[in-house]
C-alpha cells in the first residue's frame, strides 16, 4: 500500500481502470477529505456533504472502466462533486416548491370544499322552491336567470306578452324572496351561490 502513495493521479487512474481495489482507496484518502470539505462548505450540512463525495467515490468505482479521465484526475472529482451538489439543490428547490403548494392547497382545502358543500346545498334549496312555482312561471323565470333572455325575447319564444313575461318573473321573485328568505334570495338574484 506505502508504494501507491508514490503514484500520480495518472498512474492510480491506470491501477483503477485495471480494477486495482488498493489503487482505488489511495484516491480515496487522497481526495476524501478535500472533497468533503468543498462540499460541506456549499451545502452546511454534514450528512449531505458525506453522502455526495460517498457518491462520487461510489461512481468512480462503478465506472472505472467507462468513464475515467485521462489526465485530470482531481478536476474530474470536483467536477462530479460540484455535479451531485447541483443535482441535489435542484431536487430541494423542487421539493420546496412542491412542499409549499401542498401546503397551501391544504390550507385552501377547507375553506373550498366548505364553499362547495354550501353552494350545492344553496342550489338545491333555490332548485326545490323554483321547482314549487307554477309550471309557466316557472319557465319563464328560468329564460330569464338561467338564459339571461330579455323579457321580450321571452314572450317571443313563449308566444306570451312582453308585460306577461315582466309580471311572471316579479312575481316568481316576490315568492321566492319570501320563501328562501333575504339572503339565500340574494344569492340566487346575483348567482352567487
Amino acid at each position: 500500500m506505502a508504494e501507491y502513495l508514490q503514484f500520480t493521479d495518472l498512474e492510480l487512474t491506470e491501477s483503477l481502470r485495471q480494477g486495482d481495489q488498493a489503487a482505488y482507496t489511495e484516491i480515496f484518502s487522497r481526495y476524501n477529505k478535500l472533497l468533503y470539505s468543498h462540499t460541506y462548505n456549499k451545502l452546511r450540512n454534514r450528512e449531505e456533504a458525506k453522502d455526495i463525495v460517498q457518491e462520487v467515490f461510489y461512481s468512480l468505482w462503478a465506472n472505472r472502466d467507462k468513464s475515467l479521465p485521462q489526465r485530470n484526475l482531481i478536476g474530474y472529482l470536483f467536477m462530479a462533486t460540484r455535479y451531485k451538489i447541483a443535482d441535489l439543490l435542484s431536487r430541494e428547490q423542487v421539493k420546496n416548491k412542491y412542499v409549499v403548494s401542498l401546503q397551501k392547497f391544504i390550507d385552501q382545502a377547507p375553506e373550498y370544499s366548505d364553499h362547495l358543500v354550501r353552494k350545492n346545498q344553496l342550489s338545491e334549496i333555490i332548485e326545490e322552491e323554483i321547482s314549487a312555482l307554477p309550471a309557466r312561471m316557472q319557465e319563464v323565470l328560468r329564460l330569464s336567470r338561467f338564459e339571461q333572455l330579455s323579457h321580450k325575447e321571452i314572450a317571443k319564444k313563449l308566444n306570451i306578452s312582453e308585460e306577461t313575461s315582466k309580471d311572471q318573473v316579479k312575481k316568481a321573485l316576490k315568492i321566492l324572496r319570501v320563501k328562501l328568505g333575504l339572503s339565500v334570495f340574494l344569492c340566487f338574484l346575483f348567482n352567487q351561490f
